[in-house]
């Protein structure tokens, strides 16, 4: 029993001196990692204005000189920003601080020619350059006050100044209640032009734009000032709350107003033309918005002038088409939305042209034409009467090519100008030649030396090459040949209208009925 006592609060024991070991060695390691902290080589209360540098690497300056640094328009480190403040009074100092390392000391001071008096003083120590700037025109100052560095402000606020003074655009500082309390010199100049003769500027200083458009704090406001001599400026207002009061902006917008009245009349101009036109016309812009469409296009489509007045995207505009039935129904509407995609993506490529045959019975001739800064325009056209000319066109061809093809005669039409321009089924079989199998357009000349090879040896081929190329009054004619196969041909030849000559061929069974003229009758008749 006392040796498990003992045992037990040996255990104890044990555990309490690793618990205290394992404390003590966490405590050391965090005092390891901790960083001491940093402190400024130069008292928050040192005078002058002095930099420390590690080469061109800036170790610590004093407040006078972090201010001279603040206070550099110029970009990049803090030697870069000391060179370009001190080279306006020493011309060569880069030069002359890169020997420093050499020569271990410099002292430089202006005579105030080229500035305010400055004097400067380097040395280089430990590896170090520590660079000391002193005004050589002020005296000790009070303590804690650096000179160089309130001359640095000073001459900071007076270029500010100047700036704003000189500045191309009105610029001016209001109360809640309206009272101009700052202006600048071009606000002050455009005040002036409203006075009277003779009459100078007062206080308050006289408002040149309504009130309520400034104290609303939105920037883009527009406001037109009307001049004495009648005429008028346009003023993109910009206010900003300060204070108690507000700081306004004037930018001169006259150009962008012209710009826009220049637009404006020109988008007037396009509208006119085309609502004459007869072609439904959509402008969309590089978002695909509708921008401009024109009054063929309700006719054509039957879409709501309000709906297009929404400028809707091009997606919509073809979705309410096809909810009136004005495009293709497709199979499904997953083929719809492909068709869609497909046609912007020919549109960014090139020229999209489709005929649509709508469910109505009309015909659309449907064309996007892409612009070089991403604007595509929408041309839809009725070509429905169109169609139906050209389907009633070859349906009388067809009509006529089937009367020929009934006769029992073999039958071949030439133009005026000696081309052949039909044949029927009986002149195929006859001649074994079928010109319409063929794309090249077959002439008299061509066609009289294949019948002139299939026939005996007589002179009605030349004579009929001169007579379907005869220009004026013809008398219809005929003659007879002979086939290779001992058959006998009429030939007949016809003058048609506008030209054009019939020429057809008749096989005679047996004795011919109609004796053959000779060529003195032909040309008497």
């Amino acid at each position: 029993m006392m040796e498990s006592s003992f045992i037990f609060g040996l255990g104890i024991g044990l555990a309490a001196v690793f618990a205290s070991l394992g404390s003590i060695l966490i405590l050391a390691a965090l005092q390891a990692r901790r960083k001491p902290a940093r402190h400024s080589i130069f008292d928050e209360r040192q005078k002058g204005t002095l930099f420390l540098f590690d080469g061109e690497t800036l170790i610590d300056c004093t407040p006078g000189a972090q201010a001279i640094l603040a206070a550099s328009p110029v970009p990049g480190s803090a030697w870069a920003k000391l060179l370009a403040y001190l080279a306006t009074t020493f011309p060569e100092i880069a030069q002359q601080l890169s020997k420093l390392p050499e020569t271990g000391m410099l002292s430089l001071a202006s005579n105030g020619l080229n500035g305010p008096a400055l004097v400067v003083r380097a040395e280089h120590r430990g590896g170090l350059s520590r660079i000391a700037l002193t005004d050589g025109e002020a005296g000790e100052g009070a303590p804690g006050q650096d000179p160089l560095a309130q001359r640095c402000m000073t001459e900071e606020l007076t270029f500010l100044q100047s700036m704003m003074s000189r500045a191309p655009f009105l610029a001016w500082r209001e109360q809640k209640d309206g009272d101009i309390i700052w202006a600048n010199t071009a606000y002050l100049l455009r005040a002036a032009d409203f006075l009277p003769p003779g009459k100078d500027l007062s206080w308050p200083l006289p408002r040149l734009f309504e009130k309520t458009a400034t104290q609303q704090g939105a920037s883009g406001q527009r406001q037109r000032l009307r001049l004495p001599n009648g005429g008028g400026l346009w003023f993109d207002l910009v206010s900003m709350p300060e204070g108690d009061g507000w700081r306004v902006y004037a930018l001169p917008a006259d150009s962008a107003v012209q710009a826009e009245t220049t637009l404006r009349d020109f988008m007037q101009i396009l509208t006119k033309t085309f609502a004459h036109l007869p072609i439904g016309l959509a402008i969309f812009d590089n978002r695909r918005r509708l921008q401009l469409f024109n009054p063929a296009l309700i006719d054509l489509t039957g879409l709501a002038p309000d709906f297009l007045s929404m400028r809707p995207s091009l997606l919509a505009v073809l979705d309410a088409l096809r909810d009136h039935n004005m495009v293709p129904e497709p199979k499904d509407y997953r083929d719809w939305r492909k068709q869609i995609t497909d046609l912007e993506r020919a549109t960014a490529s090139g020229v999209y042209q489709e005929t649509w045959n709508l469910p109505g019975g009309q015909t659309y001739k449907v064309i996007c034409r892409p612009h070089p800064n991403g604007a595509l325009a929408l041309m839809i056209e009725d070509i429905s009467s169109e169609i139906t000319r050209t389907r009633r066109y070859r349906a009388d061809l067809e009509l006529g090519q089937s009367v020929i093809d009934s006769m029992p005669d073999a039958m071949a039409v030439f133009s005026e100008t000696g081309i052949l321009v039909m044949t029927n089924a009986a002149y195929t079989k006859l001649w074994g030649h079928d010109p319409a199998s063929t794309l090249a357009n077959e002439g008299i000349r061509s066609l009289a030396h294949h019948w002139r090879s299939k026939t005996a040896p007589n002179g009605v081929w030349t004579e009929a090459e001169e007579y379907v190329c005869t220009i004026g009054d013809r008398q219809i004619w005929s003659d007879e040949v002979r086939m290779a196969d001992g058959r006998l041909i009429v030939c007949t030849f016809t003058p048609l209208s506008g030209g054009a000559t019939l020429v057809g061929f008749r096989v005679q069974q047996g004795t011919a009925d109609t004796p053959s003229r000779s060529s003195a009758e032909r040309r008497s008749a």
